[in-house]
Order: C-alpha cells, then sequence, then structure tokens
C-alpha cells in the first residue's frame, strides 16, 4: 500500500515510471560492473606498471659502476625518453619529516600497495601536491630518488567518457520515450475529454479515434454508443411529445365541459383534479423527458439565478428570499443547457420556499467549479433520509406536508439535471438550522 500511494496517479506518470526504472537499474548495474571489474582492474594495472618502472630505476642506480651500471644522468635520460618520467637523484639521506607527513595524508592506495610490492624500500607517494604529476620518493643506499610521473599513467580517462556516455545516452534515451509517450497517452486523453462532453449533452462531432490499436478500439466502441444513445433520446423525445399529445387532448376536452357546465361546486372540483392531473402529467414528463433534447450554451448562472429568484418571489407570498450572486458574471459563466439548469434551480427554490420563510440563495466561483446553494430555516430533513428524498416519486411525510403539492419528483429532476451537467446536488445541514441544498457545476 505504500509504495501505491508513492507511485503517480496520472497514466503518463506510471507509464514513464515503468520505462525509466528499469533504465535506471540497468545503469546502476552496469556503472558498478565498471567500477568494479574494468575501473579498478585498468587503475590496478596503471599503478603496477608505474612500480615496476621505478623498480627497473631503483636497480639500475644500485649497479655497480663497475658492472657496466648507467650513470644518474643517464638514467634520467632514459627514464623520460621510454617512460615518460622526470627523475632526480639526491645525495641527501633519509626524507623530509614535513613532506613525507603531507604525503601520508593524500597516499594513493593502489600505488602504495604496487611499490611495496615492487621497490621494497621506503618510499613516500604524494598525489596532492602537484595537479599534473605524482611525486614518489624513494630511499637509496647513498640518497633519494624523486620520480615526477603523468597522471595519465595512474588514472585513465576511460571513466570520465564512459559516465559522460552513459548520462548522455540516458537523458536522449528519455527525452525520445517522453515525447512517443506523450503521443501515445494525447489519444486516450482526447477519448476522456469527449466522454465527459457528451456525459453533459455537449456534442464532439470532431472527435475521430486514433492513437494505438486498443485505443482505437475503445474510441469506436464510445461512437457505437454514442451512436446507440442518440437514437435513444431522439425515439423518447419523440414517444414522450406523442404521449404528452394524447394526455392533454382529453384533459382539454374535460375542461370544455366543465366550462359549459358552470361554476357549480362538483364543477370546480373536478376542475382542481383536472389542474392536479395536468401538474402530474407535467411532472412526470419533465423526469422522463430529462431536457435531454437542449442544446448547452454559455450561461450567465447569475443571471439564471436572479430569474429563478424574481419567480420565486412573484409566487411565494410571505416567504422573503435573499439573492448572493456576486458582481462578476463572467466567473458564473459556463456551458449548460438554460431551461433544464433552470427547472433544477427552481425545484430547490420552490422547495426551499414552501417549507421555509427565510430562503437564501448564494451563487458562488470556486477553484474548478461553481457552486450555488439555497438555504431554509424550515424544518429540515433527517440525515438519513437525504439520499432516500432523490428517488422519483418519493415524500417524506413528517417534513414534507403532501397538501403543499408536488409530485415526489422535484428532487430527482433537480439531481438528474445537475449531473447530466457533470456536476450533483447535495443536502446538508443550513446555518441557519433548516436545510442547505448544494449545486456544483464543474467549469
Amino acid at each position: 500500500m505504500k509504495l501505491k500511494r508513492l507511485l503517480p496517479l496520472t497514466l503518463f506518470g506510471r507509464a514513464l515510471v515503468i520505462m525509466v526504472t528499469p533504465l535506471v537499474i540497468v545503469q546502476v548495474v552496469t556503472a558498478w560492473v565498471f567500477y568494479d571489474r574494468h575501473w579498478e582492474t585498468v587503475s590496478r594495472r596503471l599503478a603496477n606498471a608505474l612500480a615496476g618502472d621505478v623498480a627497473i630505476l631503483v636497480e639500475m642506480h644500485e649497479r655497480e659502476d663497475g658492472e657496466g651500471g648507467p650513470t644518474d644522468d643517464e638514467i634520467s635520460v632514459a627514464a623520460l625518453r621510454y617512460f615518460e618520467l622526470q627523475v632526480s637523484f639526491d645525495t641527501a639521506v633519509g626524507f623530509d619529516a614535513n613532506a613525507a607527513a603531507a604525503a601520508a595524508s593524500a597516499e594513493d592506495t593502489l600505488l602504495t600497495a604496487a611499490l611495496a610490492e615492487r621497490v621494497r624500500r621506503p618510499f613516500i607517494v604524494d598525489t596532492e601536491t602537484r595537479p599534473r604529476d605524482v611525486e614518489i620518493q624513494v630511499q637509496l643506499t647513498d640518497g633519494i630518488m624523486t620520480v615526477l610521473a603523468p597522471r595519465k599513467r595512474l588514472y585513465t580517462s576511460t571513466t570520465i567518457l564512459f559516465l559522460l556516455w552513459m548520462i548522455g545516452t540516458s537523458i536522449v534515451t528519455l527525452i525520445i520515450a517522453t515525447h512517443f509517450l506523450r503521443r501515445q497517452i494525447r489519444p486516450i486523453l482526447k477519448l476522456a475529454h469527449a466522454a465527459d462532453s457528451f456525459g453533459r449533452g455537449i456534442d464532439v462531432p470532431e472527435f475521430r479515434p486514433e492513437g494505438a490499436a486498443e485505443v482505437r478500439q475503445a474510441a469506436h466502441a464510445f461512437l457505437l454508443m454514442k451512436e446507440r444513445l442518440s437514437r435513444q433520446i431522439s425515439q423518447r423525445t419523440e414517444m414522450l411529445a406523442g404521449v404528452s399529445h394524447d394526455l392533454r387532448t382529453p384533459l382539454t376536452r374535460m375542461r370544455l365541459e366543465l366550462a359549459m357546465l358552470g361554476d357549480t361546486p362538483d364543477a370546480r372540483g373536478i376542475g382542481d383534479d383536472i389542474a392536479e392531473m395536468e401538474h402530474m402529467i407535467e411532472g412526470y414528463l419533465a423526469f422522463a423527458r430529462g431536457e435531454g433534447s437542449e442544446t448547452p450554451t454559455p450561461t450567465g448562472l447569475g443571471n439564471l439565478v436572479a430569474e429563478v429568484v424574481d419567480g420565486a418571489r412573484r409566487s411565494a407570498q410571505g416567504v422573503t428570499i435573499t439573492l448572493d450572486a456576486g458582481p462578476d458574471e463572467a466567473a458564473l459563466t459556463v456551458p449548460v443547457r438554460p431551461n433544464a439548469f433552470k427547472r433544477c434551480l427552481a425545484n430547490l427554490v420552490g422547495n426551499a420556499c414552501r417549507h421555509g420563510r427565510n430562503v437564501v440563495v448564494t451563487a458562488r466561483r470556486l477553484a474548478d467549479s461553481i457552486e450555488i446553494l439555497v438555504d431554509d430555516d424550515g424544518p429540515g430533513i433527517p440525515v438519513a433520509s437525504r439520499e432516500e428524498v432523490f428517488r422519483p416519486f418519493f415524500r417524506l411525510d413528517r417534513s414534507r406536508n403532501p397538501k403543499t403539492g408536488g409530485t415526489g419528483l422535484g428532487l430527482t429532476i433537480a439531481r438528474d439535471v445537475a449531473r447530466g451537467h457533470g456536476g450533483d446536488v447535495v443536502l446538508e445541514a443550513a446555518p441557519t438550522g433548516g436545510l442547505r441544498a448544494r449545486v456544483t457545476v464543474p467549469v
């Protein structure tokens, strides 16, 4: 679980980790093998070669002149010509104490071990004093031999070249992999955007399948699903138009017959029943229709909320409705289906007006969404029932009086419209003690 929390959240990040992790492991293993095998072996051989050259020079100096040994000057010339070593001899006996102390703190381990094995005389190795040379002092029987060896005799440049090539190729590989990975992720993001737009009711005619075979397969499946859903919505809209016409025709005839009967108690009762039936039919059709045929357009929710509040003020007698939508209308502009969203807000505000005496409607812009709050000071809804009231035809008798009207579809339609725009409607306790309806719409 800890490893899962450390992984990136995006597909691009996880795919990049999958690609980079083996690359890093290979580079680390390669570097370790190179250092442990190649670099250390080469450095040891270079140290042994230099120690061998120094041992030869010591042996040449220690030969007696009677045996045909070379002079010190001849040794220095030969060392420079064949070994690239600068050699000098000093008749002083013993090492300089200060030089020995300074050199001992920075001596080279490999060279020290090689000299100890081959020269077998007291010596000092100084790898710090001179930037380009390594100084070696060897105790002879008649003095001190000082050898200046170029650093290239001890240190190979292939280490730096190897590291540069390894880092350079890794960076180039990572850049190429990132470029191609972004191109593979882009079709998935387009598919997600198309699916989200279609879910909000926004058509995506420019969407085309692209990318890898699996992504194209998913895109083709999305297009087929989109076509089937659009066809079903169209068929449902046509069917509801027919149902609406068929239901309204007998109701109209009944109203005409009632008008001919005159103003009698029986006629007034039947008229009230017809009005209730029309109200119920409108609610059922609105719920079934879902305003699915309306096209989303950029709409200022501040103005839309103001229109809903003005309508509620005219119809709700004795209810104080306060509106706080803020002065910046551009910040509250978002693509919505205006009539559907207006119905959503009207249901919530009307619900608050029926059960409260003071209603506060607030519209504000958040970081990535627009939030609309509808607060009332009514009896509220118990916490355990705040999700049940969104079920179609559900009525909460204890806190919602059936005589006040409604078909049990107001909150259902409101949430259906909000979710159709990619948002939601939730119920909470209002600061005034009543009920708060929170509507969110993503920007």
